[in-house]
């Protein structure tokens, strides 16, 4: 007699000494989200939890599946669950609410208030986890490197026109459809590196309506945006988990691809045109480093040896498990 084979696949066991430690990588993936230009999935990456935090969504959006539409709906949702590590995801959701809810008004300040300091710093930490994707690579097999390099520069390229295009004017009180349908593919970009969904909630006109919602707990809006969020987090997972089993090397190419495209939106020094409101929406032009210089270049360096730290620690670690 056999059984069932979803009976026996349990989540591996997460040490609970992780469990601060995770708390702080959803943080620090929430304060990602919130700034224009950083991906909350290249955090992920740096911090060493991507391909788990991507697996166990999975897993989840699967249990809800098997228990709405079956077969088996209480067995199959038991299963999928059991597969779900959610001593990773409960405390990296709890901080990623934490960094949301604390830090929103205080982020919108800083990157609005002294935009050339906030770009350095993320400046600094987006180009140097680009190496993260690229250091995760399976080996090339029979596949040609120069199409490779094509892949990467015609992904980046079609970043850097995207963050050319984020622009948008704010929307003061938008339709929750439109809410609703911008959360759904925001939160898309929220799980793919060198993707940032606050930069799409800028080019729509809803990052400043969503962060001043936030900060001022105005619940309607909120649940509206994080029903939409759910939604397409349910939609998109599933997709992501199987690209990178089946197709790995290429799509980290494309993610370091697109990494290396958002950096057209972190160049500390821009110019942009000033909106009816008074406020400059979106990327602008490209310059030469304009006063202040020093700030920017300090932080982006600093952000560049926090990165470097991480993946070592990272590295050790990898290596210790093995």
């Amino acid at each position: 007699m056999t059984s069932a084979p979803d009976a026996v696949e349990q989540a591996p066991r997460r040490s609970r000494a992780l469990l601060p430690l995770d708390l702080v990588r959803g943080f620090l993936i929430g304060m990602a989200e919130l700034v224009p230009g950083v991906s909350g999935g290249t955090v992920a990456l740096v911090t060493g939890v991507y391909e788990q935090l991507i697996g166990s969504a999975s897993h989840a959006v699967s249990a809800i599946k098997r228990l709405v539409l079956g077969p088996d709906r209480v067995a199959g949702f038991r299963t999928e669950v059991a597969r779900t590590d959610w001593w990773l995801v409960v405390p990296v959701l709890v901080g990623m609410a934490a960094a949301v809810l604390t830090v929103a008004g205080v982020m919108e300040s800083f990157v609005t208030g002294h935009p050339e300091l906030a770009r350095g710093l993320f400046f600094g930490l987006v180009a140097v986890s680009i190496v993260v994707p690229l250091r995760m690579l399976p080996p090339a097999g029979r596949r040609h490197p120069a199409l490779e390099v094509v892949l990467v520069l015609v992904m980046a390229a079609v970043a850097f026109a995207l963050v050319s295009l984020a622009g948008g004017s704010s929307e003061a009180d938008p339709a929750l459809p439109v809410v609703f349908v911008a959360a759904a593919i925001a939160i898309c970009a929220l799980v793919v590196p060198g993707v940032s969904g606050s930069f799409f909630l800028l080019a729509v006109g809803l990052y400043t309506t969503t962060l001043t919602a936030v900060d001022e707990r105005d619940l309607g809006y909120i649940a509206v945006f994080g029903l939409g969020a759910v939604v397409g987090l349910a939609s998109f997972v599933q997709l992501l988990r199987w690209l990178l089993e089946h197709h790995r090397r290429t799509t980290l190419l494309v993610m370091a691809g697109l990494m290396i495209g958002s950096l057209r939106a972190l160049w500390p020094w821009q110019t942009a045109e000033v909106a009816a409101d008074g406020e400059a929406h979106g990327p602008g032009a490209l310059v030469a480093p304009y006063d202040p210089v020093l700030g920017p270049v300090l932080l982006g360096l600093l952000g560049a040896v926090v990165v470097g730290v991480l993946v070592l620690v990272e590295e050790v670690r990898a290596r210790r498990a093995a």
